[in-house]
């Protein structure tokens, strides 16, 4: 594939993961809808299956949707892909997930004008502590990236590089494989930070809330904003120099 086409194929379907994902977030968050406090679990379900529309959708690019899992594969030495391209899936990712926030709004428009707690909603665009420590957090962040790029590195892949590498996917499961994976790293280790695991999918919402007209809404948290950036972007790397140095590779 050529540039464009990887940064077409991931910005699509990078929007389509932020914009389920958040979608499922302002379903349970805002007060006038349907799914409103329908609990942890609902947005750990409706996360895992955004990974899968997503990954559906950007098959044709690998499906990286995910910095860390783009910087994950490079530090395993044998991708299937060049530094050259890492700026088209990056790129694509970070667009990608703008508009797949600004969708979520525009599908919640009303439900966010007549929400009773308008400044509370930047959870839905993106992540925060439950307990601020910024050390604490980023190892939060790594250990539950890692567990993700490890687990995709390792995994029967449904689709391959030309040397055998994983791209995504796990056998005849397929990317419904990976949505598994999110769906537990949520439930298991979601608790502490909101799991970003993909620096992507924080960054760029966080930067469409901030700019969005939304009624009475709070602050960003830029201070915060690097924790889940670097927390990935070190667990994907991580995981991918261990794959380098196992017998498996």
């Amino acid at each position: 594939m050529n540039f464009g086409e990887i940064f077409l194929w991931e910005l699509l379907g990078t929007a389509g993961l932020i914009l389920l994902g958040a979608g499922v977030v302002a379903n349970v968050v805002l007060k006038n809808t349907l799914g409103n406090n329908g609990g942890w679990l609902l947005v750990n379900f409706g996360w895992g299956f955004a990974v899968f529309v997503g990954a559906s959708i950007a098959n044709p690019s690998g499906a990286h949707l995910n910095p860390a899992v783009t910087l994950g594969l490079i530090a395993t030495g044998h991708s299937n892909f060049g530094w050259a391209y890492v700026p088209a899936y990056l790129l694509g990712q970070f667009v990608g997930a703008f508009i797949g926030a600004t969708l979520a709004w525009l599908a919640y428009k009303l439900q966010f004008d007549t929400h009773d707690d308008p400044a509370g909603t930047r959870g839905i665009f993106c992540t925060g502590p439950t307990v601020p420590s910024y050390g604490w957090n980023l190892v939060t962040e790594i250990i539950g990236t890692f567990v993700l790029v490890f687990w995709i590195l390792l995994s029967p892949a449904a689709k391959t590089g030309e040397d055998g590498v994983p791209v995504f996917g796990n056998g005849a499961l397929g990317y419904a494989a990976v949505a598994f994976v999110v769906v537990s790293i949520g439930a298991s280790l979601g608790g502490p930070t909101g799991y970003a695991i993909n620096p992507a999918r924080d960054l760029a919402p966080r930067i469409a809330y901030a700019v969005l007209p939304i009624r009475g809404k709070g602050s960003p948290e830029w201070n915060y904003s690097w924790v889940p950036v670097a927390g990935p972007l070190i667990g994907g790397v991580l995981a991918g120099l261990l794959y380098q140095i196992l017998p498996t590779s």
